[in-house]
């Protein structure tokens, strides 16, 4: 059995199910090794539903079985693999699907303290510094398996939220029916929050940019307007005679010595 295991796990890394459209290329994330933690036997099954659907889904059922087990490993984890192996063996335990084997895994390492660590973590969740995308995502996966429905999720949820949405979601005229429409309605508040402070960024970086200019355009000397001259008074003077009733516009008159 452990030979037939291994040339199975080989076999998967090289080639794609037969008769599927899956390309031989195409990379897909193995499963991490189990090792009986209750907390984490949820995303185990997860990865090796994918997994098996992507590059096992033409191999017969017990080749399924038998890779899963190979990442079942550790502790009292390898006594319970044994004893299922020895049960394939001897006949005395036979799986119509690879589904019917996850869910034996799942009630054998799970049970009610997977639910105990999934309640925990939702209990403390909180949104914080994350989008609310990143949130809903979060909560969506803690929720799972945690026991929490109906109303209790929603009030949950709600705790977890951040302030300003919370409050401006609560003041709505009507509220959110379903945790569904709590998830969607959360998630466009924060999204049209986050773009008008990204819009009063800009405009901020533009007005500051726009009062630069115009300090510098103040600082420039001012242009000179120039009326009409009066006559100088009769005096000698070794230049020419001043030309009276003159205007000039846009001149500059540069005296030097001995002309004006």
């Amino acid at each position: 059995m452990q030979a037939q295991i291994q040339a199975l796990l080989a076999a998967a890394g090289e080639k794609g199910p037969a008769g599927s459209n899956t390309g031989s290329h195409m990379e897909v994330a193995k499963p991490a090794i189990f090792s009986r933690e209750a907390g984490r036997v949820g995303g185990f099954i997860t990865a090796c539903r994918l997994y098996i659907k992507m590059r096992l889904r033409g191999n017969m059922v017990e080749e399924q079985v038998q890779w899963v087990l190979t990442y079942v490993q550790g502790g009292s984890a390898d006594v319970w693999k044994e004893n299922i192996m020895e049960k394939l063996e001897s006949g005395e335990v036979e799986y119509e699907s690879v589904e019917e084997f996850l869910t034996t895994l799942k009630k054998e390492f799970g049970g009610g303290e997977e639910e105990l660590v999934k309640a925990a973590e939702l209990r403390k969740l909180e949104q914080g510094g994350k989008t609310m995308e990143e949130f809903v995502q979060e909560f969506k996966r803690a929720a799972r398996g945690s026991g929490y429905k109906g109303r209790l999720l929603m009030e949950k949820f709600k705790r977890g939220m951040n302030g300003g949405i919370w409050r401006k979601l609560m003041e709505a005229e009507n509220l959110p029916a379903s945790i569904e429409h709590w998830y969607r309605r959360a998630t466009a508040l924060d999204r049209n929050w986050r773009e008008s402070r990204r819009e009063e960024k800009r405009l901020r970086k533009k007005e500051m940019g726009g009062g630069g200019q115009k300090q510098e355009r103040q600082s420039l000397p001012q242009p000179l307007v120039w009326q009409k001259r009066q006559p100088l008074p009769q005096q000698a003077t070794t230049g020419p005679a001043p030309m009276e009733g003159v205007e000039r516009m846009n001149a500059v008159v540069v005296r030097g010595s001995g002309q004006g």
